[in-house]
């Protein structure tokens, strides 16, 4: 069946579905959460296991596994089913997260935070991609709110409850917590989605272009990781790491055309809805995750906030997320042209970032949090639309795949665009100067507003430019009708024992 055909109607109870979304926002939440929640218990972990210095690698250990696997897992699931690739993730995760726990230097709880990062990578995606399975594309959109609200809770909930935990229990709890969840998740898997649709197909794993993709990505993120911090930009280091990463990058694209089966096939990576949407979600995310990351900073060295009061200050950016996915939500299941309303949301999004550029050193605080909700709001629209459409374009049994892969260019986008937005204000701060810069980052000098609100001029202005594109991205692509009811069923070729 052609991806624009009417579906049959749905075989799944409400009740079935409802029970599939628990096990589905469970997993989501655990992986949300572990990237917010140890934010605030790094300097106690970094003290207690001796070796401060190696604090970053905790973050970028399970950023670099989680990104690198993350298409991984929507090839494994289109050829051995959700249920089994979600049941692999979250015992990964499991086990990363008891490694943690019981991790007796920084050496051994980088390590257990990349096997962590090995199954979170699958969480997210493989929820959006079961999410596709049970749903037909028009419905689809108005559960969106369920994830961005995962990631509102994670927000919220993470930095606060990671640093209570750590200050009055021990920082282990972290991740002795994830066990107990991690466990429910996994039993959650297990039985919910025995009745999940089955359109897997007898494929095999390209994997020399799995092998070259994880290298080129992890290569890119040291690169992205180290520069600006342990190496200037124009370093022969930081100059060799990017060089190498686009050599591994040919190299995957050139495995792409010659392999019999490559890990993302050419009919997905030429479709124009997949290439646009994934270019848009890109852009947007990584606009998105930049803002959250360095609101709160703009917040400290332009108004003097302290660290509690600048993070109230930046929770209209994560109340208009999900209010905007909530609307694009209900709208997209309701009208016929559903990409109007997220394309006036991302272009007053636009506009509201470049008045942020522009006056930054000379907005009301009022004024600022004002552009925040206008801001969020557009790129709350994002991750509906995005999600939706790219699903739709697309035969059941690439939906996997191509999941997979908006979920990989989506973080890849975002770590670009935090070490950019990390370039420009720290190195408007410090003049380029990588000793001064650690000390800025490590709060080791103080900020001079002035010059502070100069640099997040010029921050905010990169942000607008990713938004302006994602903005051409969603205008450029093709807007298929949506199909409804039921997701179209193919004959089932896969055993439909659950494994």
């Amino acid at each position: 069946m052609k991806p624009g055909e009417d579906a049959q109607k749905p075989k799944l109870s409400e009740r079935e579905i409802r029970a599939i979304m628990a096990g589905i926002v469970l997993a989501m939440f655990l992986g949300a959460l572990d990237q917010t929640i140890i934010a605030t218990a790094l300097p106690t972990i970094g003290r207690e296991l001796g070796d401060a210095g190696k604090i970053p690698w905790v973050v970028t250990a399970y950023l670099i596994a989680a990104t690198a696997v993350t298409p991984l897992y929507g090839k494994f699931s289109d050829i051995h089913g959700r249920r089994f690739a979600l049941i692999v993730a979250v015992s990964t995760f499991i086990v990363g997260s008891l490694a943690c726990a019981l991790a007796q230097n920084m050496i051994w709880l980088i390590v257990a935070r990349a096997v962590q990062g090995l199954g979170g990578g699958g969480l997210i995606s493989l929820g959006q991609t079961i999410v596709a399975d049970i749903v037909s594309p028009r419905e689809r959109a108005k559960y969106a709110v369920y994830i961005a609200g995962v990631y509102l809770a994670a927000s919220v909930v993470g930095p606060s409850v990671g640093g209570a935990v750590t200050q009055f229990l021990h920082w282990s709890v972290i991740f002795w917590a994830n066990l107990p969840l991690g466990a429910l998740a996994l039993w959650l898997a297990y039985t919910t989605l025995a009745r999940l649709p089955r359109y897997e197909r007898p494929h095999r794993l390209d994997i020399l272009g799995a092998a070259l993709m994880v290298a080129a990505t992890v290569v890119l993120l040291l690169a992205l990781s180290w520069g600006g911090n342990l190496y200037r930009w124009a370093s022969l280091e930081i100059v060799g790491l990017i060089g190498f990463s686009i050599a591994l990058w040919g190299a995957f694209a050139l495995r792409l055309v010659t392999a019999r089966e490559p890990l993302v096939p050419l009919g997905v990576l030429g479709n124009p809805v997949v290439r646009l949407g994934v270019l848009a979600a890109a852009f947007g995310m990584g606009a998105s995750i930049g803002l959250t990351i360095f609101m709160p900073i703009y917040f400290d060295a332009v108004w003097g906030l302290g660290a509690a009061s600048a993070g109230l200050a930046v929770l209209p950016l994560m109340v208009g997320t999900v209010a905007g996915a909530s609307l694009c939500g209900q709208l997209m299941g309701r009208v016929k042209h559903y990409k109007r309303g997220p394309t006036i949301g991302l272009a007053a999004a636009t506009i509201g970032a470049g008045l942020l550029a522009f006056y930054a050193g000379d907005l009301s605080f009022w004024a600022v949090e004002a552009l925040l909700v206008f801001i969020s709001f557009g790129l709350g629209m994002i991750l509906p639309l995005t999600t939706v459409t790219i699903q739709n374009a697309v035969e059941p049994h690439h939906v996997g795949t191509a999941t997979g892969a908006m979920g990989f260019f989506r973080q890849l986008g975002g770590a670009l665009m935090v070490a950019a937005l990390g370039a420009i204000v720290f190195g408007g701060l410090a003049g380029g100067d990588p000793e001064m810069i650690r000390a800025l980052r490590a709060g080791q000098l103080e900020f001079d507003p002035d010059r502070a609100a100069r640099a997040f001029g010029w921050a905010f202005a990169a942000a607008t430019a990713a938004l302006g594109c994602a903005l051409v991205c969603i205008l450029r692509m093709p807007e298929l009708p949506l199909r409804g009811g039921a997701p179209p069923r193919e004959p089932e070729v896969a055993p439909v024992n659950p494994r």
